[in-house]
């Protein structure tokens, strides 16, 4: 068993060690850790050759067709979270690959989107760092009593954030190509056209599943209806946002300020405009970066590659 080589993919903090009791797996196998991502395919499929069991984080790294061909003793992959679109889920199957996916903690995602909500709303960046250098209140903030918080789609995040809207005491209206207004009413919440949500709301959040369908969902068109009082905010996938047609809307001051946490490509580049924009704050994929979703990230890693092992003597 000691031939056994495993493999942990963009661990950017290393966390795996400090999450998860690795000490049973390396008695038994060799376990590298890569915190920095690798974006070429051909670099990675080098690197991952040696590897029988790979252990990747949801929606950081590619895993294609042609990665799984290249990695001839890749026996098991472990994911994290209950999905993951950055597999080839039939090209592990037609490789004879495992796959083993682990639980998850879903309120990271929803208390993040209000963190960036009240964070750009209030300048709470900016204020802190005049603070910070000497200065003091350098701008008045945006409330959230009586304003129209405006959501695309209604699925389980989106409930969630609705719900905290009224409790704030927002009006909160919603869009998806899928929502009814009979379904929104259940929640409380008023179901609307899809250019009625943008010309109407004053903190737009997005929270759909990123699809070929829904990819671009929201464009310079839909962008070019928003007040420009009002705030962006996307914790759900940059491709569902044309990335381009936003950047030229923050640089115009169309709209008040976008608060993101993903993009088109992650990580994101260091040249990129979104790192320096005075009306974007904006964090590093850390949607579901959290003390508990992480425990049971790797807990359930280890469980997993245990119990793939333990199978292996018998």
């Amino acid at each position: 068993m000691k031939d056994i080589k495993i493999a942990i993919l963009d661990d950017y903090q290393q966390a795996s060690s400090t999450f998860g009791d690795w000490s049973v797996i390396r008695q038994d196998a060799e376990v590298t850790v890569f915190s920095e991502y690798i974006g070429d395919e051909k670099t990675l499929s080098e690197a991952l050759k040696p590897f029988s069991i790979v252990c990747i984080m949801r929606e950081r790294t590619l895993i294609t067709a042609g990665l799984l061909g290249s990695l001839p003793n890749l026996k098991l992959i472990v994911s994290t979270g209950p999905r993951n679109a950055a597999i080839d889920l039939e090209a592990v199957k037609a490789h004879g690959i495992e796959l083993a996916n682990t639980g998850y903690v879903g309120s990271g995602a929803p208390e993040l989107t209000w963190a960036l909500i009240m964070a750009a709303g209030r300048g709470i960046v900016n204020e802190n760092q005049s603070l910070r250098n000497g200065g003091w209140q350098i701008g008045v903030g945006s409330d959230l009593s009586g304003k129209t918080l405006g959501i695309v789609g209604l699925g389980n995040i989106g409930r969630k954030i609705a719900q905290i809207g009224q409790v704030f005491d927002m009006r909160v209206i919603a869009w998806s190509d899928s929502l009814t207004a009979e379904e929104a009413a259940r929640y409380g919440v008023t179901y609307v056209s899809k250019a009625d949500l943008f010309r109407e709301s004053d903190f737009l959040t997005v929270h759909l599943v990123l699809s070929e369908r829904s990819r671009g969902v929201i464009s310079d068109k839909e962008l070019s209806l928003m007040k420009p009082g009002a705030f962006l905010i996307n914790t759900s996938r940059g491709p569902l946002i044309n990335e381009e047609a936003l950047v030229k809307v923050l640089s115009e001051g169309r709209i008040a300020g976008a608060a993101l946490d993903v993009f088109d490509t992650e990580p994101l580049p260091a040249g990129h405009p979104f790192r320096t924009m005075d009306n974007v704050l904006a964090t590093p994929h850390i949607g579901y970066v959290t003390n508990d979703t992480y425990k049971v990230f790797f807990d359930d890693t280890v469980a997993a590659i245990e119990a793939w092992l333990k199978k292996q003597v018998k």
